[in-house]
């Protein structure tokens, strides 16, 4: 009898294994793994026993061992450049309610959009062997073979958002080259004539798509449209670019955001400067959506949404984990939503 405690004490105090449980049972492990799966070959009453002692000792499978004997995990990876970007947060909830119906879990890694860093965090989940991993690749991330190679250890990648230029890869994003289009539309409707338009880093993909797209859709309207592009890599690099702007002759009379980064800077320029939107210059943005909602009046923005995103991200996901093997560009359409600042 005290020799019994003083095991079971012992087993409290240390890692509990399925070897543990077996010795303590005087079962094989075997027969306690299949008990604890519910397996109809073992009876109830050993059932009962080995779920008790299981329960008592709070046993907990070891997944890692799990994930080598099967070589498949219940666990996604997602890499975000920060996870601080209000459409970031947004695309991780959306995400995390998506898989959670599947019975899988999420891992968050931040590459601070350092290609360095953004490897490390890909070794790690290669290294957990995660089901599936859905990236946006830093501004500065020019080779992705390390993302590539994954598909020979049956890892899909799904690219989202910040996107790589090669093609034959599984990309989910916003209709970039539309929202564009779209916001100039609507700067055109309102005949502005000097537009301050603010892109972002002018490396990315998706800033060279933005910007072709708004420069084509004004030239288009053949009207006398002074186009002046900046780029902005944060919002205080987007607050000095307005202020200067409205240092000069020609002041703009609207301004265009590729961002919501870029639509702090600009709204914080905007109040230091005391000028008022509409009256003063207009302002509209593409964007989550959130961010346009703390100004007075609110900003017209186009809709980029990272909740629609992780939607069709994980469906492509549970394709790819299905068997489909082609790879796949896919996009969410924008949508414009009024304000009062145009």
């Amino acid at each position: 009898m005290l020799h019994s405690l003083i095991q079971l004490l012992n087993l409290l105090m240390s890692e509990v294994t399925l070897k543990k449980l077996a010795g303590m049972l005087q079962l094989s492990i075997s027969t306690v793994s299949r008990a604890l799966k519910d397996h109809p070959d073992i009876s109830i009453e050993t059932k009962t026993k080995v779920k008790e002692l299981s329960v008592l000792l709070d046993y907990e499978p070891n997944t890692f061992a799990i994930n080598l004997r099967s070589n498949h995990c219940k666990e996604f990876g997602i890499i975000v450049p920060t996870i601080t970007n209000d459409f970031y947060q947004s695309f991780i909830s959306s995400l995390e309610n998506e898989v959670r119906q599947y019975g899988y879990s999420l891992i968050i890694l931040q590459s601070g959009d350092d290609p360095i860093i953004e490897l490390a965090n890909l070794k790690l989940c290669k290294q957990n062997r995660m089901a599936g991993i859905f990236v946006s690749i830093t501004s500065k991330t020019t080779d992705i073979n390390n993302f590539l190679k994954l598909d020979e250890h049956h890892i899909p990648v799904i690219f989202f958002d910040k996107v790589p230029s090669f093609e034959a890869c599984n990309k989910v994003c916003v209709a970039d080259e539309a929202a564009a289009d779209m916001a100039a539309k609507e700067l055109m409707l309102k005949k502005k004539k000097n537009i301050l338009s603010i892109f972002g880093n002018p490396e990315l993909l998706i800033t060279q798509k933005r910007l072709k797209s708004f420069e084509d859709t004004v030239s288009g309207y053949g009207l006398s449209t002074q186009l002046y592009i900046h780029y902005a890599l944060s919002s205080d690099e987007a607050r000095e670019i307005t202020m200067n702007s409205f240092k000069k002759v020609i002041k703009p009379d609207a301004i265009f955001c590729m961002t919501d980064e870029i639509l702090m800077g600009v709204m914080k320029a905007i109040q230091q400067l005391e000028l008022r939107t509409p009256q003063d210059v207009g302002v509209i943005a593409i964007s989550d959506g959130f961010k346009p909602t703390l100004y007075y009046p609110e900003i017209t923005y186009i809709e980029t949404s990272g909740f629609k995103l992780a939607k069709l991200a994980f469906a492509r996901m549970l394709a790819c984990l299905g068997g489909s093997s082609y790879a796949q560009e896919l996009r969410i359409e924008s949508i414009v939503v009024s304000g009062g600042s145009l």
